[in-house]
């Protein structure tokens, strides 16, 4: 497998024909087929077994039209244990790379515009995905207690801390919500690092570069002990173990740590 370098720019021609010639058609075709596919299923799958299911063969497709090629670092440590899986934010691609990685059913907390796209949106509100308005704390906080509510009922829930994807490539600053669910459903965070998807689809562009990417896993992190006023002190943690496995698999040094900000849970507490 090749080594993950810097994006080239500008993206060399034939990369360009090749993107909006094959790669850019496909991608919308089969993201139409298996949102339509997910959309029907959902008339009799009151379990959303079937649209993930679904999901999973479109996150598998997706990878393939990119060009990427994904290697799984400790994988065993993604075993579909009732627990807040959460991974930085690079790019529109890490999605499917999430959705065809991922061995097991979950639900995603994802960003409330993702809902109303056609397809894709349909998906995710038909499946019993969670969405989640960032900039509106009291709003949060009652999509992330309906994130509570399905971790107690037994499944996996997964999500995107930084709520966006990053500007310049490296992790930013890191949300609580993913500390305020594990503290309050008393469940495991099990940090990942997505290293390469901003390479491949970076912000602000629509022509994937082919890249490997890598899938990296942590230990689990047991909230066992931790109260709502270790929040941060929680938070930090996980950024800190996610920040870990990304510059351990990365070409890029890292920074110096951005001070980190939470979601205002005071009606919470």
């Amino acid at each position: 497998m090749k080594e993950l370098k810097p994006r080239p720019n500008p993206i060399p021609k034939l990369e360009w024909l090749v993107n909006y010639g094959l790669r850019a058609p496909v991608f919308f075709l089969s993201t139409g087929f298996f949102g339509s596919l997910s959309l029907v299923a959902s008339l009799w799958d009151k379990s959303g077994k079937q649209q993930h299911a679904i999901a999973q063969v479109w996150g598998r497709t997706v990878v393939r039209i990119s060009g990427a090629r994904i290697t799984v670092v400790n994988g065993e440590r993604l075993d579909g244990r009732v627990a807040i899986y959460a991974s930085n934010h690079l790019s529109y691609s890490d999605t499917p790379v999430i959705f065809g990685t991922l061995p097991f059913q979950f639900r995603i907390v994802a960003r409330h515009e993702l809902f109303k796209l056609p397809f894709i949106g349909w998906h995710l509100t038909r499946s019993g995905q969670v969405p989640v308005n960032v900039t509106n704390p009291r709003a949060s906080i009652a999509s992330l207690s309906s994130a509570i509510r399905t971790l107690k009922a037994g499944m996996p829930v997964f999500i995107f801390p930084e709520g966006g994807r990053t500007q310049t490539g490296h992790p930013e600053i890191f949300l609580n919500g993913p500390a305020f669910m594990a503290i309050r459903a008393q469940v495991p965070i099990i940090p990942i690092a997505l290293i390469g998807t901003h390479e491949l689809l970076p912000i602000h562009t629509s022509l994937f570069h082919p890249v490997p990417v890598t899938v990296a896993a942590g230990e689990p992190i047991e909230t066992t002990g931790y109260t709502m006023r270790q929040i941060d002190e929680l938070t930090a943690r996980v950024k800190d173990e996610i920040c870990r496995l990304f510059y351990e698999h990365s070409y890029l040094e890292q920074p110096a740590h951005p001070q980190l900000e939470a979601i205002t849970l005071k009606d919470s507490q």
